[in-house]
C-alpha cells in the first residue's frame, strides 16, 4: 500500500479541531483509500444529513454553576470509562496507516478510549488485543457459515473483549454505493484477516423469476433468530449495531440484547434513512430504560456529544474523525482527535452547567421539539 505523502510527525497548529484532519488525510490517501473512507450510498443523502442534523440542533447555555469536580466518567456494562467516546469498527485500516489497527489500539489507549473492532479488520482480532490498554468490544459480522461466526464470537471472548456487537444493518451494501461506482478494490496485501481460512460461501442456484435480491443475496442475511442464537453463544454483553426504528429497538430488549447503536452505517447503508441522531429519541423512547443506547454517526465536536446525551444516548461512537487523524498522523492523529473532543465535550459541559454526564438532558436543547425543522 503506497501512501501520497509521509505521516505528520508533529500537529501543526492549524489542526484546532477534528475538521481540520480531513484535508491532511485527503493529501495522504490514494483516491482509493479516500473513496473508501469518505463515500456514501446512493446519492449520499443520509451521508450528509448525519452531520448537518447536529448542525440544526442548538443548545442552550447555563451560568454561574459551579462545576469544580466535574468529570466525564460512566460506567457502561459493568466496564467503567473515563469517558463517553468510543470508536466506532471501521474496516480495512491498513488502507489508511501501514500498521492499520495496531496503531489505532495505540491511539485509543492513550485516551484510555473503547475501541471497537471490526470483523473486517486488515490484522487479527487477537494481535489487537494483546496490544490494547483500553476496552475492545468485538463487532460481528454474520458469515454465511454460521459454524464460522461462532467461531469468531469464541476467538473474541478468549481475548478478552468485552462486548459483542452485532451490525445488524448492512446484509446488503446499497447497490449504487460510491466505492462500487468508481471501482474500489483492497490493494495486494490488506485483507479481512479474522476471515483467514473461511470456505468461499456457496451461491444459491436461483430458478427462472427468483430474485437475485431476496432469493439470492438476502439467503444468508440473519434474521431475529440468529440474534437469539448468537445470545446463546455469549455471556459478553451484546449490543446491535444498525438501529434506527422503534419496534426494532422493543423486538431487541424483548431478546435480551444488552446494549443497541442507533446507527445508519455513516450513511453507507439505506440511503435516506434518518440522520442518526434524528432516529435516536425514539428509540430511547421505545426501550424505556430497560437497556442503554448509543449513538453513532455525525459527531465532529464536543458539542455534538452533548448534543446525543441530552436526547438520551449513554455514549457516543466516533467514525470518520479519528479515521482522518489515523490517516495523517498515525496513533498521534487519533490520540490527538479524542483529546480534541474530550477537550471540547468538557468545555461545552462546564458553559451548560452541567458537572458530569448525568447532568446532561434535553433541557440544554433549545425549542428542542422544534429543532428538527431548517
Amino acid at each position: 500500500m503506497a501512501f501520497n505523502a509521509p505521516l505528520l510527525e508533529r500537529i501543526p497548529r492549524e489542526i484546532a479541531a477534528v475538521g481540520d484532519y480531513e484535508p491532511y488525510a485527503r493529501r495522504r490517501l490514494d483516491d482509493n483509500a479516500w473513496t473508501y473512507l469518505h463515500s456514501g450510498s446512493a446519492d449520499e443523502l443520509t451521508f450528509r444529513w448525519n452531520k448537518e442534523a447536529f448542525d440544526r440542533l442548538r443548545l442552550n447555555g447555563r451560568v454561574l454553576a459551579d462545576v469544580r469536580g466535574g468529570h466525564t466518567r460512566l460506567e457502561l456494562f459493568g466496564q467503567r470509562y473515563e469517558h463517553p467516546l468510543f470508536l466506532a469498527p471501521v474496516a480495512h485500516q491498513k488502507l489508511f496507516h501501514p500498521e492499520g489497527e495496531l496503531a489505532t489500539v495505540l491511539g485509543a489507549g492513550a485516551l484510555q478510549a473503547g475501541m471497537v473492532v471490526s470483523t473486517l479488520a486488515s490484522t487479527p482480532l487477537e494481535d489487537i488485543a494483546a496490544q490494547a490498554e483500553a476496552p475492545l468490544w468485538f463487532q460481528l459480522y454474520f458469515q454465511p457459515d454460521r459454524d464460522f461466526t461462532r467461531q469468531l464470537v469464541q476467538r473474541a471472548e478468549a481475548a478478552g473483549y468485552q462486548a459483542l456487537v452485532v451490525t445488524v444493518d448492512v446484509p446488503i451494501f446499497g447497490l449504487r454505493n460510491r466505492e462500487q461506482r468508481i471501482g474500489f478494490h483492497l490493494p495486494a496485501g490488506i485483507d479481512p484477516a479474522n476471515l483467514r481460512g473461511m470456505a468461499a460461501p456457496a451461491q444459491p442456484a436461483l430458478h427462472p423469476g427468483q430474485s437475485i435480491v431476496f432469493d439470492g443475496i438476502m439467503a444468508a442475511a440473519p434474521t431475529w433468530e440468529d440474534i437469539a442464537w448468537v445470545r446463546s453463544l455469549t455471556r459478553l454483553p451484546l449490543i446491535l449495531k444498525g438501529i434506527t426504528h422503534p419496534g426494532d429497538a422493543r423486538q431487541a430488549a424483548d431478546l435480551g440484547v444488552d446494549g443497541l447503536i442507533v446507527s445508519n452505517h455513516g450513511g453507507r447503508s439505506l440511503d435516506t434513512l434518518p440522520a442518526s441522531i434524528e432516529a435516536l429519541p425514539a428509540v430511547v423512547q421505545a426501550v424505556a430504560g430497560r437497556l442503554p443506547v448509543l449513538l453513532d454517526g455525525g459527531i465532529r465536536r464536543g458539542s455534538d456529544v452533548v448534543k446525543a446525551l441530552a436526547l438520551g444516548a449513554a455514549a457516543v461512537l466516533l467514525g470518520r474523525p479519528w479515521v482522518y487523524g489515523l490517516a495523517a498522523a498515525g496513533p498521534l492523529g487519533v490520540a490527538h482527535t479524542l483529546k480534541l473532543l474530550r477537550e471540547e465535550l468538557e468545555v461545552t459541559m462546564a458553559m451548560a452547567g452541567c458537572t458530569t454526564l448525568a447532568d446532561i438532558n434535553a433541557d440544554l436543547l433549545f425549542s428542542h421539539h422544534t429543532w428538527m425543522q431548517p
